[in-house]
């Protein structure tokens, strides 16, 4: 179950938001009286409740707004709990000063906004003990580590534990406390009010996450990078997840590059399956994995990991997927490429930049890298022994393919292009991996030229495909994929 958080000034905009969760399929909402400005009318915010109600009221220390005494926030929780209210949230402090009445739940709740305590189980037992029908700790996440210590808290503890890891690195407690047994996790009514830090909205907890099918029997995967908040994967496998209807979750883990060795061993405990690698671990992770597959051996970077057992195994799923995108596009065969003997330049010196070269290397074109730091494509080409070109050269290459693996072009910054114009060819190969637009300027410029056009889309969907199927064993369902994607990046509105 999910708890949804209302701060609103005005109450009649607090009562339309109840409204509007309960008819959204909400079954408990938090109402946050310390958001209301003046006086507290709690007989006109529970009249006909259209669904079960948490009254909290939080001073500024425990990341409040309450302007009032300290005597008339104590009066106003006792009077929530004489109305009849369902759930009233107190602070450790005050517990003792607002005695039980009635049927009215009491959750007796920690908020930490600088550290996950060390004794996390003994602070759960020593709120227990103020009379708690529900134990609420909710701690600021320093590391990935302290999402296991609050989810093993959870499980472990003989009475019920709300427990959540604030900010980014936190996010998997809110996703995975289910899995671990606790009554509701919290999420906020819109992305764009949060009202604690990493929080997550209702609609993400429940279209993204899927949160109320999360079960003791979900198995967890997950996206690991630094940052990865805004990363798509968990949309697009999640909604895959939906499609096959597999009780499965994916989870994005913010994880610094120092922490990584410690978070591999956290995998285990939290019985995660598979990863999707982002930056800046695509290559640190190579030496920690016991098998890999030939092209990251090759290339020196994994971007998707199954756990096996003892056994962590990677894959370079970019390799394979761009590859994919311009055999079908040129029309490769098993026994010719047509790529042999051809100029093919390809933009940028980063990870998918590295599985573009390799592949096309393979096929024997005749590869030329530019970057706008001439040191990385020099690097770059000397590892796959071919040529690199300084960034303001790079149109007098003449190629036959042009492979966009920069940044530039995407989203927010849509009046770049990576390859002028000018140089584009009736014929060409054009490949963009920008996702964010699908059309791209460079893309848009190809079309007009009549070149042959990969979009990143196309690559996107295919990298994640194969990623779905390490995770499953089974073919992913791409039309769904593709829809999710548009979905996340504003193409189309939510198909679901």
């Amino acid at each position: 179950m999910i708890c949804v958080s209302i701060g609103r000034g005005r109450h009649k905009h607090m009562i339309a938001e109840h409204r509007h969760l309960a008819d959204q399929g909400a079954q408990l909402v938090e109402l946050r009286l310390d958001y209301i400005n003046g006086t507290v009318n709690l007989k006109r915010l529970l009249a006909d409740k259209p669904c079960p109600v948490v009254i909290s009221c939080r001073r500024e220390q425990d990341g409040g707004r309450w302007a009032g005494t300290e005597d008339e926030r104590i009066m106003l929780l006792r009077s929530a709990i004489v109305s009849g209210v369902d759930y009233v949230d107190l602070e450790e402090d005050v517990a003792s000063q607002i005695p039980r009445y009635g049927d009215t739940k009491r959750i007796v709740g920690l908020h930490d906004f600088h550290q996950t305590p060390d004794d996390l189980p003994a602070v759960a037992q020593r709120l227990a003990a103020l009379d708690a029908d529900i134990v609420k700790l909710a701690t600021m996440a320093n590391s990935p580590h302290d999402n296991v210590r609050m989810l093993e808290t959870i499980r472990d503890t003989e009475f019920p534990v709300v427990g959540m890891c604030m900010g980014e690195i936190g996010t998997p407690s809110r996703i995975l406390a289910a899995r671990y047994g606790a009554p509701f996790t919290y999420a906020t009514f819109h992305h764009e009010r949060t009202l604690a830090p990493g929080q997550l909205s209702y609609r993400q907890m429940t279209d993204i996450y899927r949160y109320d099918s999360i079960d003791t029997e979900t198995e967890v995967y997950g996206v690991m990078g630094d940052p990865v908040g805004q990363n798509v994967s968990p949309r697009i496998q999640n909604g895959s997840f939906d499609e096959a209807g597999l009780n499965k979750v994916d989870v994005p883990f913010r994880v610094p590059l120092e922490e990584l060795d410690a978070f591999l061993v956290d995998c285990q405990r939290l019985g995660i399956r598979g990863l999707t690698v982002l930056a800046p671990h695509t290559s640190a992770i190579v030496p920690k994995l016991t098998k890999v597959d030939g092209a990251v051996r090759a290339i020196g970077v994994a971007n998707a990991v199954i756990f096996d057992g003892d056994d962590i195994i990677g894959y370079n799923t970019d390799y394979r997927a761009a590859m994919d995108c311009i055999d079908t596009l040129v029309g490769a065969r098993p026994d010719t490429s047509p790529l042999e003997g051809r100029k093919a330049l390809v933009l940028g010196a980063g990870t998918v930049a590295k599985s573009v070269a390799f592949g096309l290397a393979r096929r024997k074109a005749e590869v030329i890298i530019a970057n706008r730091t001439f040191e990385r494509a020099e690097k770059l080409a000397q590892q796959f022994r071919c040529q690199a070109v300084k960034w303001e050269d790079r149109h007098s290459a003449m190629p036959y393919a042009v492979v966009n693996a920069t940044p530039i072009g995407m989203h927010p910054n849509v009046d770049e292009t990576p390859f002028e114009k000018n140089y584009l060819r009736p014929k060409m190969v054009v490949f963009d991996t920008v996702f964010n637009p699908e059309q791209t300027l460079l893309v848009k410029a190809a079309r007009e030229r009549g070149c042959r056009v990969v979009t990143g889309v196309e690559m996107f969907v295919r990298q994640a495909g194969i990623q779905f199927q390490h995770f499953t064993g089974q073919a992913a369902p791409a039309q769904r994929m593709r829809q999710e994607l548009k979905a996340a990046t504003g193409a189309v509105k939510p198909g679901r």
